[in-house]
């Protein structure tokens, strides 16, 4: 890569798709499903592990150091949650990778002499011991190229005591084996990169194979893979306690909703009894009034009836005593017109009687 393509890959890392203006490359956004999300979070296997043995060559989705910048960018302000597809994406290589590592111990199984357990334990301890010589060494080299020359000197000196460890193991294994087996190399497959280790490999094969970039590569695939569930875990159990709070929320809410609503149901209610007490009242009183009138009106009425009754008493009293008085002076003056008519008559009676004398003394 010239200077310039390097120039232009840090600016579009450090500044994003937008950095001048191109509208072109703002067309693929880092949601898409062709973006890579394992390359957004540093961890794609086709890039760590590019320029070894085991290289995959490129990535079948877009890889672009400026959406993984603008996914840096977005992903302060929101989680986009891309750990999930980097987890699958990345479970499914190391398992791939755990798949071969036991096909090629099965195939050292079918190949090698089968030895007793008692000599596969001391191999196997004379292994662990070459593992961590040349994991130490593989550290004091990096220390070196950092300038940390004291802790480079420290960690040298603990490859010498394991050095030591790894003779007497030796031995061990020389002693329990014959003289034609032991002469045979005894591999080993590494449970990291599922590479092949020799029992009797030297300080510097050691040391290169576990400073090499396939190895480093491995164990920084598997422990981002590590970092990546752990940040997956961590997010969800934020995101369910979030959801928990706004569960509790909204409960809560509702709860004073509900209260609210008693409250106004009970407002309302009291009003209402308040209205019908008051209601009940004004009738009672209208009905008591309406008694009081009714029974005042009776009593008017009766009293009035009282009084006609003894005024027409009275007055039917009066009028059959001045009946009575009226036939009394009626019967006593048909009575004196009688006496004067029978008066009348007697005297009519004896004028004639005497006119008859008279005429008959004058025919006489």
């Amino acid at each position: 890569m010239s200077a310039q393509a390097q120039m232009r890959a840090l600016l579009d890392q450090l500044m994003g798709t937008a950095r001048d203006g191109d509208e072109t490359r703002q067309r693929v956004k880092f949601t898409d499903e062709r973006v890579c999300k394992s390359h957004l979070l540093n961890c794609c296997p086709h890039d760590i592990l590019s320029g070894t043995r085991m290289d995959l060559g490129e990535c079948t989705k877009i890889h672009d150091l400026a959406l993984r910048a603008d996914y840096e960018i977005a992903s302060k302000e929101r989680d986009l949650f891309f750990e999930l597809d980097a987890v699958d994406h990345l479970e499914s290589f190391i398992a791939d990778c755990d798949r071969r590592t036991e096909l090629a111990k099965k195939r050292l199984a079918e190949t090698q002499e089968e030895i007793s357990a008692e000599v596969a334990a001391k191999a196997e301890k004379v292994h662990e011991l070459n593992e961590e010589i040349g994991k130490l060494l593989a550290k004091a080299e990096q220390l070196g190229a950092e300038g940390n020359v004291d802790e480079a000197q420290k960690v040298l000196q603990e490859v010498e005591k394991v050095r030591t460890k790894k003779k007497d193991a030796e031995e061990e294994y020389r002693n329990s084996m014959p003289a034609s087996s032991f002469q045979q190399q005894k591999l080993r497959v590494c449970e990291v990169c599922s590479a092949y280790l020799g029992l009797h490999d030297n300080d510097r094969r050691l040391a290169d194979h576990f400073g090499g970039k396939l190895h480093l590569g491995f164990i920084q695939i598997r422990e981002k893979l590590d970092q990546l569930k752990k940040t997956v875990v961590d997010k969800q159990e934020k995101r369910n306690q979030e959801r928990l709070k706004r569960r509790e929320e909204r409960e809560k809410e509702e709860r004073m909703k509900k209260r609210t609503r008693s409250r106004s149901r009970e407002h309302r209610r009291s009003r209402s009894r308040d209205r019908r007490r008051r209601r009940s009242r004004s009738t009672s009183r209208d009905r008591r009034r309406t008694r009081s009138r009714s029974r005042e009106r009776r009593r008017r009425h009766r009293s009035r009836s009282s009084s006609r009754s003894r005024g027409h008493r009275h007055s039917h009293e009066q009028s059959s005593r001045h009946k009575s008085s009226r036939d009394r002076e009626r019967s006593s003056k048909e009575r004196s017109r009688e006496r004067e008519r029978d008066r009348r008559d007697g005297i009519n009676g004896r004028s004639d009687s005497r006119r008859a004398d008279d005429r008959d003394m004058g025919d006489l």
